[in-house]
This record gives structure tokens, sequence and C-alpha cells, in this order.
């Protein structure tokens, strides 16, 4: 079985050449005076793992992004593919998906649901949350 043995939203991530992840400003809340309140750019970071008996194999990907009410406001997809790990291991795939200017239209709850041959693997949960000005300014 696949699992998603990472997932989280950072500022900055990158894989490395030697497979390496790099990760840089982890976070879970975006603060916002205004809304609709648009993110010049995230980064969701994923890290798939499976047995030998899923490589070599096609996989459906889907990545989902919705409100509290359950509401779509994003989504991509894609193929997923492992190859053959060594006898007696896991393969990995470590995934950075780079976003750019993304809205979101009120304050509260958000979550990224990782699908996975169209079965939910993880959730990446995001809040907006109002900052209000201070008084006199």
């Amino acid at each position: 079985m696949i699992q998603v043995t990472l997932g989280l939203l950072a500022d900055c991530a990158n894989v490395s050449r030697e497979s390496k992840l790099n990760i840089l400003g982890i976070f879970d809340r975006l603060h916002a005076q205004n809304v609709p309140a648009a993110h010049p750019q995230m980064h969701l970071v994923l890290s798939f793992e499976a047995d030998r008996a899923d490589a070599e194999k096609t996989h459906t990907l889907a990545i989902d992004l919705i409100d509290a009410d359950g509401s779509h406001l994003f989504s991509l997809g894609g193929d997923l593919r492992f190859g053959t790990p060594p006898p007696g291991e896991q393969v990995r795939i470590n995934q950075v998906v780079q976003l750019n200017n993304l809205q979101f239209p009120r304050y509260g709850a958000y979550e990224f649901k990782v699908v996975v041959n169209n079965e939910v693997r993880r959730s990446v949960p995001l809040s907006v949350v109002e900052v209000r000005k201070p008084q006199g300014s």
C-alpha cells in the first residue's frame, strides 16, 4: 500500500540531486488583514512510500484544496510511479509542489487532501487567520 509519510507546507523546499529533501519555513497558518487573501508562493512538501508490490506501476495522484464547507478551491492531478526498491526495503519519493498566488476567499480552515488511487492518504491543514490593525494606525 502507498503511504504519504510526510505532508506539510513551507516557504521554500526542494529535492537535491542526491534525493535529499530540503525544507525552510514550515507553517500551517497564514495571517491576513483582508480577504480574499492571496499568498504569493508556498510549497506543498510530500513524501510517498510504497511496498515492492506497488513498484513499477502507475498510480493516480490528486491534490485538492478544500475549505471548511467542503468546497473545492484548487485541484491538480497526475501520475505517480515508483521504481523497484532493493529486496526487503520500501521505495520512497519526495515531491515538492510550488503553489503561486493561491487565493483564500475567507478566514478559516482549509486543507490539502492528498489522494492516491482514489483514496485520501493525507490531509495537510492550513488556517487563514485575521490580523487586526492596531487601533490608531
